[in-house]
Parts: C-alpha cells; sequence; structure tokens
C-alpha cells in the first residue's frame, strides 16, 4: 500500500493557534455579572446604613455646611485708623506735661496699625562729648591699655577714646565718644487706658463685585459722635477703648503699658451671600500676638527710641533722647464670601 506521512505542528505553530484562539475569545465573548441575593437582614441593613452615611455626607456636609458647590473669593481690605485723648504726666524733668495724639501716636499713621506710647524713660539735655560708657563685660577697664583708641562696638553707645575713666565710686569703664549725660526718668502715661480709636475698614471681594465698610449704612455721623464699641449694645460701632481692647484680649491695660506688648484686632469678613447681603456684617475679636511667657524675661514687651533736638543759646546742639514703651495695635483683616 501507499505510505501516508503524518505531520504533526510544531511549537510554533501550535502557539500562533493558541494566540488566535485566546483573541477571538476576548473579542466575542461576551459576560455579564451574577447577582447574588441574600436572604440576611442584618447584611441588608449594613449596606443600606452605609449607603445612607453616603448621602448624608456629601448632601448634608459637604453640600449645605461647606458650600462645596459655590465659588469662593478672599477679602482685599484697607484701614484707616484715628487715636483720640489726651494725657497729663508730671516729672522732675517734663514738669507738667500735657500730652495729645501729636505726641503718643508714633508714627501718625502706619500700614494696618498704630502705636500709643503708654511710658517713657527720659534722657534730657544730651551733648556730643565724651563721657564714661555704660558698664558692660567689653567697656569695664583698670588701665587705658584696657581700651582701644577708635574702637567701636554694636553693643556699645560710642567711640573709644583709649581712655580708662571713672563710672562710679567703685568702678571704671572705656571713655567714649557719643550723646552723653545719662538720667533716666521714668514717666506713666496711665490715661492712655481712656484713648479711644475710630477704625475705617473697607472690604472688597473682586471675583464677586462685592464691597462693604464697617461703617453701617444706617449710621450717622451724630451716633458715630457718641457711640463706643459694645458686643451687646454697640456692636456696629467702629470706635473702640484702648482698655477695653486690651481687656477683651484677656491682659491687664497698666501692667502692659509699662514693657509695652503687641495686640491684634481682627475684623472678620466671612459672608454667605446665599442669605440677604445685607447680612454680611464685621465680627470683631482681640488677641495679644508677641509672646508673654513668664517662665522667660528676656526682651520683654515693645519699645524703641527716638529724640528730640534743641539748639542752646551759644548755639550747641542738645537732643532729649526718649525710650519709648507702648503698645502696638495690629488690625489684621481676613475672610471669605461665597456668592447667591
Amino acid at each position: 500500500g501507499k505510505m501516508w506521512k503524518i505531520k504533526y505542528p510544531n511549537r510554533a505553530e501550535r502557539y500562533d493557534r493558541g494566540c488566535c484562539h485566546s483573541c477571538l475569545h476576548y473579542v466575542l465573548d461576551y459576560e455579564t455579572p451574577k447577582t447574588l441575593v441574600i436572604q440576611s437582614k442584618a447584611v441588608g441593613f449594613v449596606f443600606r446604613f452605609t449607603q445612607l452615611l453616603v448621602i448624608l455626607y456629601v448632601v448634608g456636609y459637604v453640600c449645605v455646611v461647606q458650600k462645596g458647590y459655590q465659588e469662593t473669593d478672599s477679602v482685599i481690605s484697607t484701614v484707616t485708623t484715628k487715636v483720640k485723648g489726651f494725657a497729663y504726666s508730671n516729672t522732675s524733668d517734663l514738669e507738667h506735661r500735657f500730652w495729645d495724639v501729636a505726641d503718643y501716636v508714633i508714627p501718625p499713621q502706619g500700614d494696618h496699625s498704630f502705636f500709643v506710647l503708654t511710658n517713657i524713660i527720659v534722657t534730657p539735655n544730651q551733648t556730643q562729648s565724651r563721657c564714661p560708657e555704660l558698664p558692660t563685660p567689653s567697656s569695664i577697664c583698670t588701665a587705658d591699655c584696657d581700651c582701644t583708641e577708635g574702637h567701636s562696638d554694636p553693643r556699645s553707645n560710642g567711640i573709644q577714646t583709649g581712655l580708662c575713666v571713672n563710672y562710679s565710686d567703685t568702678q571704671q569703664t572705656c571713655e567714649v565718644l557719643r550723646w552723653c549725660v545719662i538720667s533716666h526718668v521714668h514717666a506713666m502715661l496711665a490715661a492712655a487706658e481712656n484713648f479711644t480709636v475710630l477704625i475705617k475698614n473697607s472690604v472688597t471681594y473682586p471675583k464677586f463685585k462685592f464691597h462693604r465698610r464697617n461703617i453701617m449704612p444706617q449710621i450717622n455721623s451724630s451716633y458715630l459722635r457718641r457711640c463706643e464699641f459694645n458686643r451687646i449694645t454697640d456692636p456696629d460701632c467702629p470706635i473702640f477703648r484702648l482698655k477695653h481692647i486690651v481687656s477683651e484680649a484677656g491682659e491687664d491695660f497698666q501692667s502692659m503699658a509699662v514693657k509695652g506688648g503687641v495686640l491684634g484686632i481682627l475684623i472678620d469678613w466671612s459672608c454667605d451671600l446665599d442669605w440677604w447681603a445685607g447680612k454680611c456684617y464685621p465680627k470683631y475679636s482681640f488677641q495679644r500676638l508677641d509672646n508673654k511667657n513668664p517662665n522667660n524675661s528676656v526682651a520683654p514687651g515693645y519699645n524703641f527710641r527716638f529724640a528730640r533736638y534743641y539748639k542752646t543759646p551759644d548755639g550747641e546742639e542738645t537732643r532729649t533722647l526718649i525710650k519709648g514703651y507702648g503698645i502696638r495695635f495690629d488690625v489684621i483683616v481676613f475672610g471669605t464670601v461665597r456668592p447667591e
């Protein structure tokens, strides 16, 4: 008979056929999910309770509470202040001194802040001459060789002349060229607590073209002359007594006035215009901003130095150096608005 030769596919051919078969199944096969119904009240309760929580979160918190469907805009603000009041001091060097706003508000205008002088150390009748340096580790000496002519230190008050002179009966320091005669006098302006400040604040939300002032439309000049901010009786009055600002921040004015400090006047303009836009009012709060740590008394409070210059009848220039302590009030405006 006739011999038949059987040809078996090689490995490459079998692989190609398998791939084609798999691809064909992948393209033409149709899958459908299988639903399994579990007759269990416990499982059903957990499933429906989970669905309820998701719905409450999305609708109740995200949409209603957080207004997630609304756009928001941040505030652009401008602030001006005007302080009023007067004080009286009686010291040996300042004599009977009357202080008005031109004396104790330094500088007259600030950027979103104002400073009120509450305590001073006065060094009167200074002239440029030679005098002993204040005692410090680098200025105490026993002989001229301990002092270097022309030497100055950022922490010193002048330029050394190279001489060691008597600072007191028991101590010597290097002589320096500086504004001389040291005579410290304290003058406490206790009446500063009764000063008042008018705060004028205008805000804009540019995205929504929304504008507001903290002086409300219903406030007239007659009311403004007699009102004073009070959370219960006059919450819309923009005139604040300094003592009340410090008190609401949890501080005592007379204690704070000695070394000074920094207080924040916070104005919150967060409004929801889903409701009537006329209900958008500023909310005031007060807080001390500088660190008052009873366990660390290094460099407390707030102070700086300034001078008043004069000329004597013979033409010599003199000055009165004043180290001023006081309270700086920073007006901080913040908030967001949500549109209708």
